[in-house]
């Protein structure tokens, strides 16, 4: 079986292919996606797999899909870097808490905006912040660029 790790759409795989295989039981998880609009679906269909092989998964499934598509979708939109860098997702499922993280090459921190009534975008990290217990942005360790992490309860929005 292919380690699920490596980049997707590598070795002649195909990204239906890649995506229809469910992570094994684990405690963590981790990808690599490409920079792309589709990224985002992408990531929320390896959670699904990924807490439905858990222990109480069902519990993070909601807030975890929501926070783990808005910062998957930052890192698409205003990770500026070359073509062809690739966006790396993490998962960790701990008692009480389901961790995310999104890694990608730009170093550009993001920053909690106003948006105004009118406005169609903006309210990503305003969402992590009402559905996370704890988030933050982090430079990545040895490497280029940062990593944007959010620690999620049990319950949608549960402070703890």
């Amino acid at each position: 079986m292919k380690d699920l790790s490596d980049p997707p759409f590598a070795e002649g795989i195909t990204a239906p292919e890649w995506l229809d295989r469910a992570p094994a039981a684990a405690s963590e998880h981790s990808a690599w996606l490409p920079r792309h609009r589709k990224s985002g679906g992408a990531a929320r269909k390896l959670l699904r797999g990924f807490l439905a092989n858990s222990a109480d998964g069902e519990l993070y499934v909601d807030a975890g899909e929501l926070v783990l598509t808005e910062l998957v979708n930052n890192a698409v939109q205003h990770g500026r870097t070359s073509p062809g860098r690739l966006i790396f997702v993490r998962f960790e499922l701990s008692p009480g808490a389901l961790r995310v993280e999104v890694h990608d090459a730009s170093a550009d921190r993001p920053t909690v905006r106003r948006a105004g009534v009118e406005d169609e975008s903006g309210r990503g990290l305003w969402l992590i912040d009402q559905l996370s217990a704890r988030w933050g942005c982090c430079p990545r360790a040895g490497g280029v660029g940062k990593a944007m992490w959010a620690v999620v309860g049990k319950a949608a929005g549960d402070k703890r």
